[in-house]
């Protein structure tokens, strides 16, 4: 267990490792400069590890190189590390800073008052600790819990590496299950791609077969056909047709038919996770949680849109001269007509494009109903869309997640069936970005007699968790909804209105003439590659200088992908050079370089922090003292320590998909055919309604026209529009 197994023909070289040129956390991949046995000078070695420092042995196998640009080098394909024993390496590695809580000066003094029986003490003897000048029971605490991280991360290696496992992910499984990781992988190996965001199902399968689990074992099986499921929720489906689904578990477990099909029979005879239904007429299965989770949805929908509004009848006729008065806005018959509905319902949706006048319907039905004394709530899915329309309507608005009040510790809302909210009515903006398992949480927590308005366009993309709400809930029939269609004359000037509706409605948008100033420009492009420089020219020279924009605060790049050279990632990379050269200071964690100045996005719901997926911040400060980065989200200061930074991006430039329920002043969206795979009308349509004064599309004609032809994303299986038209 001391030393990695050598495979034939492979070196074996060890050492001390002076120096740790280049290490990332999220990949493992480092570049060491290493004291190795027999030679004279300071040897670089490649290789992967989890952690590494300063003043560590090294053992490693791996082959000698000769690199054109760095020389001789060894290329190490298993590398394990141990704690260094001498003095001086001793000193070095707790300077490193891989143990938090100590810096150099502290490393002088802990090695002046227990030489080479430091480690000994850390374990034996930690309250011995406090012997040293500067470290109290804190600082002791938090040395002991490091020091029994790094121990346990490199056992976790030794058992990966020998099962073929790459050594990026230790750090993260340690995380999750802490000193019972080596039992639950022995156990039950499917756990990690069930708990561990960025470990798939292939990789929990690699581990399970090298432990000698058989391909047609019961637990294999079931694991496959349940990931198969989960991989098809990911995409935003409740379930799948049964044909499709045998198909997907097939080609991901490689076995024949018949024995999926018989762990799918298993999976619903114990009807722990899956359920059998039909969808349009197909049999399919379900996950457990979503079907019935529809099923509530579509009862509690059906029984609030029977029932009578809490408040008194209200003679709209004579309402609407005193509301236009206090708005100073005339409504339409088609406004009036929505305001009419929302004020005689107990369950209604608004729905419309952009410059329909939905804001301006809902500031008119909110004010009639509060001066009525009626006690209203209003919510959004996002941060950014709660703060909007708490500006829009006058009135207090939070996310759903806030308003249900989070439960960190459960992960579940405290508001529900038994705690329900305190109105007579309750409002939710952008509510087609709403998925099941929160509409189901949100429908428990509307007490009996309160009404509900559903605002929204339908038009845009669905939620990206499973379901498509809002357009069940429309396409039902079953529930009063008021359709906004007419663009105002003032809305009706802007081109990004105007082009938005003809997205819309299949018809390509218009650029203006050369010199005509507009709010929507189209630049053409040919090749993808050479997009790249033309974005961040217009990001950064051409739009700030014409339109007088702060590049890094009012234009986001929204894209249709992640990957490609005009996907997130590259774009990110790409603008964060620009945009933040030189930075005061930086750390590089999980694949991306962090610095005070830089947009970042949080990727997960974080319940502790309270911040949410999609949710937008500006690093404002890196603490190098405690290993800490602190984000600014919209004034309030959030703290995350180095080694969580796993679920926070870089947002210079975000995927369409990522920025719903979010207005920029300025976007600028990139649209070739390398992202086909993507390009779809309703997909477009959300980019371009993000902009509020300028949209610019980068890109190619054809791609644009292939998006507008698609006309919506893949369709999702879901149950809510059936159970809705059956009552």
């Amino acid at each position: 267990m001391n030393a990695p197994v050598r495979p034939p023909g492979l070196d074996v070289l060890a050492g001390s490792v002076e120096r740790v040129t280049f290490h990332s956390a999220e990949t493992g991949f480092c570049v060491l400069k290493v004291h190795a046995r027999g030679r004279r000078d300071l040897v670089p070695v490649v290789g992967h590890a989890p952690a590494i420092a300063a003043g560590e042995w090294l053992t490693a196998s791996g082959r000698w190189t000769t690199d054109r640009e760095h020389g001789l080098q060894f290329r190490a394909e298993t590398l394990q590390v141990t704690p260094p024993t001498g003095v001086e390496g001793i000193e070095r590695y707790l300077a490193s800073g891989q143990m938090r809580g100590i810096g150099p000066m502290m490393a002088k003094r802990i090695v002046a008052a227990f030489g080479e029986a430091v480690f000994e003490i850390i374990e034996a003897e930690p309250g011995r600790l406090t012997e040293v000048d500067g470290i109290g029971k804190t600082r002791a605490a938090r040395i002991v819990k490091g020091w029994a991280e790094q121990k346990a991360v490199r056992e976790i290696m030794i058992f990966l590496h020998a099962h073929g496992v790459g050594t990026a992910r230790a750090t993260r499984i340690f995380r999750t299950y802490g000193g019972d990781a080596l039992r639950v992988m022995a156990e039950d190996p499917y756990r990690l791609a069930r708990d561990i965001r960025g470990i798939g199902f292939r990789t929990a399968d690699a581990i399970a077969l090298r432990l000698g689990l058989a391909r047609d074992a019961p637990q294999r099986l079931a694991a496959g056909v349940s990931y198969a499921l989960q991989t098809a929720m990911d995409e935003g489906h409740c379930g799948l047709p049964v044909e499709r689904l045998v198909s997907l578990a097939v080609d991901l477990l490689e076995v024949g038919s018949d024995l999926v099909r018989v762990a799918a029979a298993l999976a619903l005879r114990e009807g722990r996770e899956v359920v059998a239904d039909s969808l349009r007429g197909e049999p399919c299965l379900l996950l457990k949680g979503l079907h019935g989770s529809e099923r509530a949805i579509a009862m509690r929908l059906s029984e609030r849109a029977a029932g009578a509004p809490p408040w008194p009848a209200i003679d709209f006729a004579l309402t609407r001269p005193w509301v236009e008065a206090r708005t100073g806005k005339a409504l339409s018959e088609s406004q009036a007509e929505a305001v009419r509905l929302a004020l005689s319902a107990k369950l209604c949706v608004l729905t419309g494009g952009p410059g329909v006048g939905k804001t301006s319907t809902l500031d008119a039905i909110l004010r009639i109903l509060t001066a009525k004394g009626v006690r209203v709530l209003l919510a959004a899915p996002t941060g950014r869309a709660a703060k909007r329309m708490a500006e829009q309507t006058g009135l207090e608005a939070r996310t759903i997640h806030r308003l249900l009040e989070i439960d960190p510790r459960n992960g579940g809302f405290q508001r529900g069936e038994d705690n329900p909210l305190d109105c007579d009515l309750l409002v939710i903006d952008e509510t087609s970005m709403v998925d099941v398992p929160l509409m189901h949480a949100l429908l428990k927590a509307v007490p009996e007699r309160a009404g509900l308005i559903l605002v929204g366009d339908v038009d845009q993309l669905p939620s990206v968790g499973p379901g498509q709400v809002l357009a069940d809930a429309i396409a039902s029939g079953r529930i009063p909804v008021a359709r906004l269609t007419e663009i105002f004359r003032q809305a009706a000037q802007s081109q990004i209105v105007v082009n938005a509706h003809s997205i819309n409605t299949g018809r390509m948008p218009l650029s203006p003439a050369k010199g005509e100033a507009s709010d929507f420009y189209l630049v053409e492009i040919d090749d993808p590659d050479a997009g790249v420089e033309c974005l961040i020219e217009l990001v950064t020279r051409r739009i700030p200088s014409r339109f007088g924009l702060d590049p890094a605060r009012d234009i986001q790049v929204l894209t249709p992908m992640i990957r490609g050279s005009l996907g997130s990632r590259n774009l990110n990379h790409a603008l964060q050079r620009v945009l933040n050269p030189s930075p005061p200071a930086e750390v590089e964690r999980f694949g991306w370089r962090f610095a005070p100045g830089d947009r970042v996005m949080e990727t997960r719901n974080d319940y502790d922090r309270d911040v949410f997926n999609g949710d937008l911040g500006t690093v404002s400060a890196i603490d190098a003292d405690e290993e800490a980065l602190v984000v600014d989200f919209d004034g309030r200061a959030v703290v995350y320590p180095f080694n969580e930074l796993d679920t926070l991006v870089p947002a210079f430039a975000t995927t369409i998909h990522k920025s719903q329920g979010s207005e920029y002043p300025a976007v600028v969206i990139p649209v070739v055919t390398q992202h086909r795979t993507m390009l779809a009308r309703n997909l477009l349509y959300t980019g371009v309604t993000r902009g509020r004064r300028l949209v610019v599309l980068v890109g190619q004609r054809r791609a644009i026209g292939m998006a507008i032809r698609e006309g919506a994303s893949r369709r999702r299986w879901t149950k809510l529009k059936e159970w809705l038209e059956a009552g």
